[in-house]
């Protein structure tokens, strides 16, 4: 696997989590669970801003972006209900913290280091949704 496919495959990741995230957003009510909702809203910009930065490092690479999906598959939340929309948060925070872990071993000097803050992006936000801290975030 190349450094350019792997960071098209982190792209598509964090295409899937800005759409579930922002989904899990809406459910979630900010005058009845203000800290669940101020944490996926974190998580919303940390990923648009993380999409951004991938799609830059693509074009350095000398890639085209993969394109985000039309749809992704939603979680079953009840709406406003915390518990099942935290766990459903954390749930994509674990699978982009694999999957920058995955960048992380095909990336080498500055985009392995980005990689690596990601991973441990992912890894906080996960505790701040109700998981517990792991020696290797993302494994």
């Amino acid at each position: 696997m190349t450094y350019l496919d792997a960071l098209q495959t982190t792209l598509a990741g964090e295409h899937a989590a800005l759409f579930v995230v922002g989904y899990l957003g809406a459910q979630t009510s900010q005058s009845r669970s203000p800290q669940l909702y101020a944490t996926l809203r974190e998580s919303y910009d940390g990923h648009r801003d993380r999409r951004d930065r991938l799609e830059d490092l693509v074009r350095e690479a000398g890639g085209e972006p993969v394109a985000a999906g039309a749809s992704y598959e939603l979680p079953q939340v009840r709406s406003e209900d915390p518990t099942t929309i935290a766990a459903a948060g954390l749930a994509v925070e674990r699978a982009c913290g694999a999957t920058y872990g995955f960048l992380v071993a095909n990336a080498t000097g500055h985009g392995r280091r980005w990689a690596v803050a990601a991973v441990v992006d992912s890894g906080l936000r996960e505790i701040d949704l109700g998981g517990r801290p792991r020696t290797f975030p993302g494994r």
